[in-house]
């Protein structure tokens, strides 16, 4: 929030005029059990004695005396008259007539404890920041800025600088907001609650960046609860849990970038995608063990993703948690960039480097549920507010968490506002959606009995369908070219057709069968898999029902699953080898790609997101040849427009052959227009000196790339570089070519006569 609110208009509340509902709201207000104090405090028209005059009221419950300090016109801004004596009223509450004359008075107060006194200006004088096109938005749930409203905000109101809090809290009895500039107390900045509307808000001169704060709240039953701010920007460094007043002063560079992006088809464009957790990616030993800081990691991460061919990073959650073990999964600031790595600007610094060297920006973002610290979204002002009330719907039963109430107007704003947050506020090309089957399916790990079914009787959930076809039109509508991916792992229709046509919305899907399903047959011993080979072919039968990216993510070296290297069978050579083809299959075949960090250093051990990756890894042979081997993928993959343009075009790929289970090899082609690519992959140890295989067009191919070379740490079988059809037929096509196959090993063919390697577009 920026800029200047207008001139304080004094009796915004109304005061009481009768002695008993005074008396009754001044012990309100004493009490601490106030939901609107500046009916009492503040200016406001005298009811008894002259006419033409205001009495001001101030509170301070341990105040001896107050004072008033006016301003006077005739002095000029900032001169003063002589302070004015206050009458003590009772228990902390003073007051003191003004004269009228002046529409906008302007006064501060000090108050005197003993021989000590502070000054300051008074936040009950100053009118509503918010207006009541705010609140009908809050009300219908369709603030697509609701950061701009709620959260905390520096700003200038009549002329003084200060902080403007506001939260939505509808059942509270009372909110203050307390923090470090008052010692915490409760009772000396309550809240007034705006209409009536559940949003309470202040005005609080003074405060700086940098103050720590949160909401007292009173709730119905009269108990205390001490809550971190639901829209934060930024939050103290765990296992601190206050909000943080902050302001960005960050200057954008990614002008080009921004311009560009409105204009991008993701769906026509290579990615591959590197994901990140910030945390683990490297550590400084020297300074005990310590994450890299955002602004630290940026030039290093950005430069090896790139060297790898990357064209994207996917951020794993950095929306503040305070359970490092989550890995950013169970969130408490869904509007602050976790403070671990530095300030919110310090995140902006990150994706703005990015952008600059052409990577784009995924965020995890995690909407299926929230842990339940009490600092935070958990019965927020005394009553099930974010959650839904019932256990059967409010509680995920495998992770110990809260589900949201997907069927309220505001919280849905909630969610639907903070995806655009990150789009708006930091630049993010794309959020990939956490946890999306636990928030289609209303029965999501419940055995019968356990959950409530919809209104029709159905186990969907119907409120959670319209939040995130909400979602995904928000995004389409506000932020053309920034995309949605979900992870949902099952067999929910049309997750990637646009709502307008039924579906859900998202860019793309995350495809886990194919993941299972791959990973499952790569595990297996070679002399198995010609029984298997389903197994590897299976996912090409739905490939064009979604928009997919194939994962093999972090979920996929965690929990005793074993690194990829270590699940590959053989020797040490030959589960280098299963690699190098896995990644060669997940490469050449449809669907946009994510590796998640390591990957390249192939450890033997599992990820561990309490230590850096072990990059002394690289200067071992095998896997030296190993990370030259993906930097050569990722070149040969982004050089390749039939590899990535036409990924949802039924065209843009076909079987030559996927039924050679004899010798357990695959071969297919990737088509982009008259470009095409031939990929043959050996899934066994034993080399094929004589192998026909169709091609789709007569002349020579050349070598693109064979992960069985030494440089790679292969073997070095013989092969040709270059290799011309027969007049053959083979696998139902008129022209064919013998070929040699390497022991486990991937070979890409491209016809010598070709359309020049093109760079792919930025982004």
């Amino acid at each position: 929030m920026t800029g200047s609110a207008g001139p304080a208009r004094f009796g915004s509340g109304s005061a009481p005029t009768a002695s008993a509902p005074f008396d009754a709201a001044v012990a309100a207000l004493l009490a601490g059990d106030h939901a609107d104090p500046h009916v009492i405090l503040g200016p406001h028209p005298a009811t008894t004695g002259a006419a033409a005059e205001l009495v001001v009221r101030v509170f301070h419950p341990d105040a001896d005396a107050a004072e008033l300090v006016l301003e006077t016109s005739a002095g000029g801004a900032g001169a003063e008259a002589a302070a004015l004596a206050m009458r003590p009223v009772g228990g902390g509450l003073f007051e003191a007539g003004i004269p009228a004359g002046d529409p906008s008075p302007r006064y501060r107060v000090r108050f005197r404890f003993g021989t000590a006194a502070i000054e300051r200006d008074d936040p009950y004088r100053f009118a509503p920041v918010l207006g009541e096109l705010d609140l009908y938005l809050i009300r219908q749930g369709t603030h697509q800025r609701l950061w701009d409203a709620l959260g905390a905000h520096r700003c200038v109101v009549d002329g003084v600088q200060g902080v403007h809090f506001a939260v939505w809290a509808p059942n509270a009895r009372r909110v203050s907001v307390v923090g470090d500039f008052c010692r915490w107390d409760g009772r000396l900045f309550p809240m007034r609650n705006l209409a009536g509307s559940g949003v309470f808000e202040l005005f609080v001169p003074g405060l700086a960046a940098g103050a720590l704060y949160k909401f007292e709240i009173r709730t119905r039953e009269g108990a205390l609860r001490l809550k971190s701010d639901p829209l934060g920007f930024s939050m103290e460094v765990p296992p601190g849990t206050a909000s943080r007043v902050t302001s960005s002063s960050y200057l954008w560079g990614d002008g080009d970038w921004m311009a560009d992006r409105v204009r991008r088809d993701v769906t026509r464009l290579p990615m591959a995608v590197y994901e990140v957790h910030l945390g683990s990616w490297a550590r400084i030993q020297e300074e005990g063990n310590r994450p890299l800081t955002y602004r630290e990691i940026a030039p290093r991460l950005v430069e090896h993703v790139k060297r790898l061919g990357f064209t994207h990073m996917e951020l794993l959650p950095v929306a503040e948690h305070p359970f490092a073990g989550s890995w950013g999964y169970q969130v408490t600031g869904f509007y602050a960039p976790t403070s671990r790595y530095g300030t919110p600007d310090d995140f902006r610094f990150l994706v703005d480097h990015c952008h600059a060297e052409g990577i784009g920006v995924i965020l995890d973002w995690v909407p299926a549920h929230f842990p339940k610290d009490d600092f935070a979204l958990r019965r927020f002002d005394g009553t099930a507010l974010y959650e839904h009330p019932d256990p059967r719907r409010g509680e995920h039963p495998d992770w110990g968490t809260l589900i949201f109430d997907y069927g309220r107007n505001e919280v849905r704003n909630f969610l639907v506002a903070n995806a655009l947050y990150w789009l708006e506020e930091f630049h993010v090309d794309g959020l990939r959606v956490d946890a999306v089957a636990s928030m289609l399916y209303l029965d999501y790990s419940r055995p019968a009995g356990q959950w409530l079914p919809n209104r029709w009787g159905g186990r969907e959930n119907v409120e959670a369908l319209e939040f995130v076809r909400a979602l995904n039109e928000a995004v389409r509508q506000t932020h053309p070219g920034c995309f949605t991916v979900a992870e949902e792992s099952t067999a929910w229709p049309a997750v990637t057709r646009p709502v307008a046509e039924g579906g859900l919305g998202f860019a793309f899907k995350w495809n886990m069968g194919w993941m299972h399903d791959t990973l499952r047959y790569f595990a297996r011993d070679p002399v198995h898999r010609r029984w298997h080979q389903d197994e590897i072919t299976f996912a090409m039968l739905y490939e064009r029902s979604e928009r997919f990216l194939m994962p093999l993510s972090h979920d996929e070296v965690v929990h005793g699953k074993g690194s990829l290297l270590a699940r590959m069978p053989g020797d040490a050579w030959r589960r280098f080898a299963n690699l190098r083809v896995l990644l060669a299959y997940q490469y050449t075949r449809p669907g946009k790609k994510l590796l998640f960090m390591g990957t390249e250093l192939a450890p033997w051990g599992e990820w561990n997101h309490d230590d850096g990756l072990d990059w002394t890894l690289g200067t071992d042979p095998l896997r030296a040849g190993f990370a030259r081997f993906l930097e050569e993928l990722g070149a040969l993959y982004l050089a390749s427009p039939c590899l990535w343009r036409s990924d949802d075009d039924p065209e843009g790929f076909h079987w030559i052959d996927c039924s050679d289970r004899d010798n357990s090899v695959l071969s297919y082609a990737r088509r982009d227009g008259d470009d095409h690519l031939m990929t043959v992959l050996n899934l066994t140890p034993s080399p094929l000196p004589e192998y026909r295989l169709g091609a789709p067009a007569g002349g020579s191919y050349a070598r693109r790339l064979c992960s069985d070379e030494p440089r790679y740490g292969g073997s070095g079988y013989a092969t040709d570089e270059i290799v011309t059809t027969e007049p053959v037929a083979a696998h139902g096509l008129p022209h064919s070519l013998r070929l040699k196959l390497p022991p486990l090993s991937a070979i890409v063919l491209a016809p010598l006569e070709r359309p020049a390697p093109q760079q792919p577009p930025a982004g």
